[in-house]
């Protein structure tokens, strides 16, 4: 399928400048479409998550029964761990354009399904309230977390988060779409109907955040990274590699650049600049190293009075290309021809297991 094609069938489905799976949950899956989703969960799941989804059928894999992991709010991470699963991990990708069996609403309707098998809406509370988790920072020490961690929590999950009982918490894609508030969430609560306890009750409130900020730590696959404040780039810096060669890009229907050859160019220390185009809280949680957070719904007549338009630049969003695509658009009306748009968006570049880095981060010494 080429990329007009693929692009024409986004546009139809209308799910553009919002994630799929937060548009999905509006309305209750029909009777055919939950049968539908519950024979894809047989078929795509059940072998490692279990046919009752009660979990470790195979490969630890967890309950998708819990309550704990059903909480309002969670849809949109279960459906990126669906749709791009957990490269170094038994989660395989099952989105189409990643290479696996599903379209974005089929991955919806599993994720809808999967909640009304417990009864809960994802969206809200019992009293009406939205229950989308914040992207908030925990203010932990990362550097005591470690101490924590190795103590309470890698006999089940890896000495270095590489996973064993557990799930594997060193792994980027989970770490740039789990917010610090799920994972805080998740070693206060445990998680019902798996090994994994409480430990509201074992553990300070300062242990919690401190093992939550060492979690966070791991998304870039440094040894150790505290989260701490840290601005976008400034105008001056927006140029990554100033005396590097231009990229050589292979772009397909003039527009899309694909991650491999993106990510050849940065390895290559090609000059250009790179736009986040989604909200700059999105860029805080990860993002491409150097990228510039400018989001779809800018002033561009504004933005391009900070632009090169000498220098490539290219585009990158969640959904993944609407937002990307628009922005670029907006750029080429006002003359901006060195421009591209990232094909697999941030979360294909994340699941195909090419580097991010954290937009609140500075290196520090683990014995600091």
């Amino acid at each position: 399928m080429g990329f007009h094609q693929v692009w024409r069938i986004f546009v139809a489905l209308s799910f553009f400048a919002i994630p799929v799976a937060a548009q999905a949950q509006t309305s209750p899956l029909s009777t055919s479409q939950a049968e539908a989703a519950a024979e894809n969960y047989q078929r795509y799941c059940a072998l490692c998550h279990g046919t009752d989804r009660a979990g470790y059928a195979n490969d630890h894999a967890p309950s998708l029964r819990s309550s704990s992991l059903m909480v309002p709010g969670n849809d949109l991470l279960m459906f990126r761990s669906i749709a791009y699963g957990r490269p170094g991990t038994p989660m395989a990708a099952y989105r189409e354009e990643s290479g696996g069996p599903m379209s974005n609403r089929e991955i919806n309707h599993i994720v809808k399904w999967l909640y009304q098998q417990v009864g809960t809406d994802p969206r809200y509370d019992e009293n009406g309230n939205s229950m989308r988790l914040p992207y908030d920072r925990i203010p932990g020490a990362a550097a005591q977390g470690e101490g924590v961690y190795a103590r309470e929590c890698a006999s089940c999950h890896g000495a270095n988060g590489e996973g064993g009982t557990g799930t594997q918490l060193a792994n980027q894609v989970f770490l740039i779409f789990a917010s610090d508030q799920f994972i805080k969430r998740t070693i206060e609560n445990g998680r019902d109907g798996t090994p994994m306890p409480a430990f509201k009750d074992r553990l300070s409130a300062d242990d919690i955040d401190n093992v939550t900020a060492f979690l966070r730590a791991k998304a870039t696959g440094a040894d150790l990274e505290q989260p701490v404040a840290k601005a976008p780039p400034e105008p001056e810096e927006y140029v990554i590699n100033p005396g590097g060669p231009d990229p050589e890009f292979d772009l397909e229907d003039g527009i899309y650049v694909a991650a491999a050859n993106l990510n050849a160019a940065l390895n290559a220390k090609s000059r250009m600049v790179i736009l986040d185009t989604r909200t700059t809280s999105w860029w805080r949680m990860g993002h491409i190293e150097g990228a510039v957070p400018v989001p779809y719904y800018s002033e561009f007549d504004d933005v391009v009075d900070n632009l090169p338009r000498d220098v490539w630049i290219v585009g990158y969003c969640e959904c993944p290309r609407a937002a990307a695509e628009s922005t670029i658009r907006q750029l080429r009306r006002r003359g901006f021809d060195k421009t591209a748009v990232l094909y697999e968006g941030i979360q294909g570049w994340a699941g195909l297991g090419y580097p991010i880095t954290l937009g609140e981060v500075e290196p520090v010494s683990a014995n600091e």
